[in-house]
């Protein structure tokens, strides 16, 4: 097959996404999405060739739908979401006639396995197990305070659970004593616990391509699920040269070569990293808005041009600005959770309108007044956006109006 041949076959994005989408048509190579069939209609009116999938019927149709894709010339998969992931796996597998492709992404999927590999990898995690009934965790809750020494009287340490294969916090509890063992939902197991780590939580934003970085960003988390910056602070800056080995190493143990991933690391005071999980897949809390406003470059391209093999280092070295040393300014975003049952109004008060870091905001009120169920942190009403040159008042403005009620 000719380059010239391998360049007109199809790219197929799995999951619906609307930035996906137009950043893909704006890299000017051929496409096509595979996604719910709720979005038909849509795609149909704007003549977006579309195959409709239901992603939830996990690993039925495989073959079937790598041979409809076969048909249409496609030659990549890219996953949007968590739930495409293993779907990915198992179509690149297949386009690539690699079968460890698939079982990488399984990795990537399961907290359980993604934690030993870690291990055996001598990547430093917390002492961890899995639970398939609220036994095991209040097992694994005395053993952790056993070890570090409590008595009678004490504070537990907590420790954390979330359901081994759900994307993020989906999930997430914090567990310090026996009643909250009992918040927990049947249906959830089997449940990965891990112990609590010290630390500032941050994430990165690898784009890799033939097993190697190409550009690293690091996200600076406020408040975890809430609010978070780009690029990082100073501070935080300052440990990149650890972080970017330590990233090297997660993706040379996991042996990945092409994509975008997004770990999630603890670092102490003094510089030690704890490796707290890693997913394959567009980051949440707006991390790829937030990363082209700083640096100028759309990062789903950036996905898509590091997705495939294809792509030339010149390509990549042409598309990529520095880090840290390029970005125009911090960009942050707050994500806004009501506080109430019912929401009856919306309130954005004049003086962050006012403030010159204030950009943009997209908080609305429902439909129903109700507030919805909270899920991980994938349900908020509406996101703050800010830009400015100093890190410190960007953690100012995002601690400040996470404790300010919008919604009453």
């Amino acid at each position: 097959m000719t380059e010239t041949n391998t360049n007109k076959k199809k790219t197929a994005i799995l999951g619906w996404s609307i930035p996906a989408i137009e950043a893909m048509d704006k890299l000017d190579r051929p496409f096509l999405v595979v996604g719910p069939p709720d979005f038909i209609g849509f795609a149909k009116e704007h003549d977006i060739s579309f195959i409709p999938w239901d992603f939830d019927r996990l690993n039925e149709g495989s073959e079937k739908l790598y041979n409809l894709l076969s048909e249409m010339d496609v030659k990549l998969a890219v996953p949007i979401y968590e739930e495409t992931v293993e779907w990915a796996g198992v179509l690149n597998a297949k386009f690539f006639d690699d079968p460890r492709i698939f079982n990488r992404s399984l990795l990537l999927r399961d907290k359980g396995l993604m934690k030993r590999k870690a291990q055996m990898s001598g990547i430093k995690v917390g002492v961890f197990e899995e639970a398939y009934s609220k036994d095991d965790i209040y097992r694994f809750l005395k053993r952790v305070n056993d070890a570090l020494i409590k008595i009678d009287g004490d504070v537990n340490d907590p420790i954390h659970i979330k359901p081994l294969n759900k994307a993020g916090t989906v999930g997430h509890m914090v567990i310090r004593d026996a009643s909250d063992i009992d918040k927990s939902e049947v249906q959830e197991f089997p449940y990965l616990m891990e112990s609590h780590l010290d630390g500032q939580e941050f994430s990165c934003e690898a784009f890799i391509h033939n097993g190697e970085i190409k550009f690293l960003n690091i996200t600076e988390y406020v408040k975890l699920g809430h609010s978070n910056f780009v690029p990082a602070s100073p501070a935080l800056e300052e440990w990149r040269p650890q972080i970017k080995e330590q990233i090297q190493k997660l993706v040379d143990s996991f042996e990945i070569q092409y994509g975008v991933i997004h770990p999630e690391y603890f670092i102490s005071h003094d510089g030690t990293l704890n490796f707290g999980e890693v997913a394959a897949r567009v980051p949440g809390g707006h991390i790829f808005d937030l990363i082209e406003r700083a640096y100028g470059f759309n990062a789903f391209q950036a996905q898509i041009l590091c997705s495939d093999p294809d792509t030339t280092p010149e390509e990549l070295e042409a598309f990529f600005p520095e880090e840290v040393t390029s970005a125009k300014g911090y960009a942050g975003s707050l994500m806004v959770y009501p506080r109430v049952r019912l929401v009856e109004k919306l309130d954005v008060p004049v003086e962050l309108k006012n403030d010159p870091y204030f950009e943009k905001h997209d908080l609305f009120i429902p439909v129903t007044s109700k507030v919805a169920e909270r899920v991980g942190f994938g349900n908020h009403y509406g996101t703050l956006f800010f830009f400015g040159e100093d890190s410190g008042r960007m953690t100012e403005l995002l601690k400040k109006y996470e404790k300010y009620d919008f919604y009453h």
